[in-house]
């Protein structure tokens, strides 16, 4: 079958796109509604912040923690996730992370006390760690290369659409309980419904997990050669050569072995230099600030002075600019290719953090009664949603592109667990730094994000390598 989608996919190959291609699709955005759970789980806290605070009366720093919780659990997710794939298959791990998100929405819903609360978090942090390396190495490898770039960026894609969502959920729940994150629906606080909503998708991830097959390097390395043939003449349509692509699947994980930590160890400098690259591209990822946008955007634009009604507007609307963004990121990751990309979103983001920090320095006030002038106020606003256009088309995408191809078959999986593991605790930095560093000086925030921003440059220009257009098998 075909699909529009399809045919966009394949505007720069010769002539349509192939029929089995929408094949393709579906079984990529199946896997990529770990992303969307990703993306709706670490966001929805934004809605919930005020009304978590207010319940059980507990600081600004310790809101920080409870937030950030879910982020220490991404990190051993994420680090445990590639090798129990390897142990047990992608789909089945799919299907674990599905059962923690399920688990933690109705924990979270129904918390005692901040202590359960946090504990609730957690679990679904570990959820969100698998389904953040899972996704993107399933994706790659049941992928046809001429395609990976652009499948591959089904997991960006899906993780904003998840913002999106949960800030849209989070707004109508809102308007239900007549404006107040405390207000009460059906024996719930308004918070609880924005925490426990997402059942629905972890269970829909669970359910779609039975629809889509096996990757065919983990059929292969499990002797399962036949089911390994069906999925590639699926995957890769009926004219390729299926002996060919086995075999060469085949010779690859001969020359390799089952992917440990130990494995990563090499140089003078602890790990090999692939590994460094790939913690520095998810580290960079997330020391530019972007999460600060999602984590605590209605709050920060309720402390500029805009009404708590109107700041999940602001907090939407950037979620959809998130949207735009990883859309044209899409188009043109497998057009121009990932390291131009990355540099383009590099400069964007300096230019409109520096413009952000410009905007801050003019602010009165402390904590959530402070204010800005009519100028400063539009910049900050105008410059906030130009960071996250250019985070979205550039570094929001190709760095989970890169993560899933740059690195060779005989470490991907230890790799990509260490630079996932790498990226949460980055996340977890920058989420419980920011009310404190907003409360000592929020411009200077933002002069720290903006030098990572230029920092970026000249790491992506001397050590990234373009994975544009190769074969797995080819990264060594």
């Amino acid at each position: 079958m075909t699909s529009s989608s399809a045919v966009d996919l394949g505007k720069d190959g010769p002539g349509a796109a192939p029929d089995h291609l929408g094949h393709v699709i579906f079984i990529t955005a199946a896997a990529a509604m770990g992303g969307f759970l990703f993306g709706y789980d670490s966001s929805v806290i934004n809605g919930a912040v005020n009304g978590i605070q207010g319940k059980f009366g507990i600081s600004h720093a310790l809101l920080a923690q409870v937030v950030a919780a879910a982020l220490l659990g991404c990190a051993i997710g994420a680090a445990t996730a590639g090798r129990l794939a390897d142990r047990i298959g992608r789909i089945r791990v799919m299907r674990i992370a599905s059962l923690l998100f399920v688990v933690s929405a109705i924990g979270s819903a129904l918390p005692f006390a901040v202590w359960d609360l946090t504990l609730w978090r957690v679990i679904g942090g570990f959820g969100i760690g698998m389904a953040s390396v899972i996704g993107p190495a399933y994706i790659a490898e049941v992928a046809p290369p001429a395609y990976r770039g652009r499948l591959g960026s089904f997991q960006q894609a899906a993780i904003v659409i998840g913002i999106a969502i949960s800030q849209l959920v989070n707004y109508g729940i809102l308007q239900m309980a007549h404006g107040q994150q405390r207000g009460h629906l059906g024996g719930l606080e308004a918070w609880q419904w924005m925490l426990g909503v997402m059942v629905v998708p972890a269970a829909l991830y669970g359910l779609l997990s039975f629809a889509i097959p096996e990757s065919p390097r983990f059929l292969i390395s499990a002797g399962r050669e036949a089911d390994a043939r069906k999925v590639l003449a699926e995957v890769e349509g009926g004219q390729a050569d299926l002996d060919a692509r086995i075999t060469e699947i085949r010779t690859a994980m001969h020359r390799e072995h089952r992917s440990t930590f130990k494995d990563l160890l090499g140089g003078r400098v602890g790990l090999l230099p692939i590994v460094w690259v790939g913690i520095g591209l998810s580290v960079f990822q997330q020391l530019v600030g972007i999460n600060v946008i999602f984590y605590y955007s209605a709050s920060l634009w309720q402390s500029v002075g805009i009404d708590p009604t109107s700041s999940f507007l602001y907090s939407f609307t950037t979620s959809i600019i998130n949207v735009i963004g990883t859309v044209i990121a899409m188009v043109f990751v497998d057009r121009i290719g990932r390291k131009p990309l990355a540099l383009i979103g590099s400069a964007g983001m300096a230019v409109s953090l520096g413009l952000c920090a410009w905007a801050f320095s003019y602010k009165t006030g402390s904590g959530t009664h402070i204010h800005m002038p009519g100028l400063q106020g539009a910049v900050a606003l105008g410059a906030a949603h130009a960071f996250v256009l250019f985070f979205a088309l550039s570094w929001g995408v190709v760095v989970w592109v890169l993560l899933g191809e740059m690195f060779p078959n005989k470490i991907r999986a230890a790799a990509l667990g260490v630079a996932a593991a790498a990226q949460w605790i980055a996340n977890w930095l920058i989420t419980v730094s920011f009310p404190s560093l907003s409360d000592w000086n929020l411009s200077g925030a933002y002069v720290i994000y903006t030098f990572f921003a230029l920092l970026s440059i000249p790491f992506v220009a001397f050590f990234v390598r373009e994975t544009k257009g190769k074969a797995l098998e080819e990264m060594g």
